[in-house]
């Protein structure tokens, strides 16, 4: 680590640091990449960036080193650089990260290595708020810790409403996890019920601060997206399809990855939220039927 830099200054910051060297090893691990990874430090050190530990990607869940690496390109032409990106935490999710890059340098002006600081897309605190709050009335999914059906039903006759009054459109996906019963049949519940959690965290770090992602039950989920045309619904969709399936944690000698299906409908004016559910569920069938990790929008027909 850059010696003119304290160690204890760097730790108290809420943003994720860690230094690589020219070989790209891992050389300092902060405070805050902890929180945002889920890696403590002894975990990181002296592995390459490169070595499946955050394996970033963009929103259609392609590998960012595949195209060129930031931290690489930084140490080789002295070059800062920023992305928005999704990293891989410890616990199997993705999390929408800022990313930005700058070189290490000696005082003579050798580049040594790179820096990188990366900060979540979300607020922690405002995140715990929320949980406890649907705790206390009885609307938590206690596996997932995201809302649970009744939440998401209220939710619903909310939505109707403004679109009633103010016209305010919006969509839903309905989500569910191929071959789910596969993973319990062979590696049991207890790796079922950590897939719930990833599958869940990893949908809901990826709508936006003002949609809504709860779980419907069994291994369904359900979103609610505000303020979307088709096009709009689409791109979430295909980006949640993306990014569930670059999601992954370790069994024993087995890395267990999953994919989702998704039915995706925009609100009519005559609907209900029962009539809205069941069309996106048609459209979810048609997913299924069409092979999976995939997703389809449209109605009836």
């Amino acid at each position: 680590m850059d010696g003119k830099i304290p160690r204890n200054l760097l730790d108290i910051l809420f943003e994720g640091v860690y230094f690589v060297d020219q070989d790209r090893r891992v050389t300092y691990w902060s405070k805050g990449a902890e929180r945002i990874t889920g890696y403590q430090e002894q975990e990181v050190l002296g592995l390459r960036c490169r070595d499946s530990i955050l394996m970033h990607v963009d929103e259609r869940g392609k590998d960012a080193c595949d195209r060129s690496c930031l931290i690489a390109d930084t140490i080789r032409d002295g070059g800062e650089r920023q992305a928005e990106l999704y990293l891989l935490h410890k616990g199997g999710h993705r999390v929408p990260v800022s990313i930005r890059v700058a070189p290490i340098a000696e005082p003579g002006g050798r580049i040594v290595g790179a820096m990188e600081v990366f900060s979540d897309n979300l607020t922690e605190e405002s995140t715990a708020r929320l949980i406890q709050d649907l705790r206390d009335m009885a609307l938590l999914d206690p596996m997932t810790e995201l809302g649970n059906r009744r939440y998401l039903e209220m939710h619903l006759e909310a939505r109707l409403k403004e679109m009633d009054r103010y016209g305010w459109s919006f969509g839903v996906l309905f989500a569910d996890i191929d071959f789910f019963k596969y993973i319990n049949d062979t590696h049991g519940h207890d790796v079922g019920d950590r897939v719930l959690k990833m599958v869940g965290r990893t949908l809901q770090n990826s709508v936006r601060s003002f949609d809504i992602v709860g779980r419907w039950g069994g291994e369904e989920f359900l979103a609610v997206i505000a303020n979307v045309n088709e096009d709009h619904l689409s791109s979430i969709a295909r980006k949640l399809c993306h990014l569930v399936g670059k999601s992954s944690f370790t069994e024993g000698k087995d890395t267990i990855r999953v994919t989702v299906s998704i039915g995706a409908t925009l609100v009519r004016p005559d609907d209900t939220a029962e009539t809205l559910v069941k069309r996106a569920d048609r459209s979810l069938y048609r997913s299924k039927a069409a092979g999976r990790n995939r997703f389809t929008i449209g109605g009836d027909e």
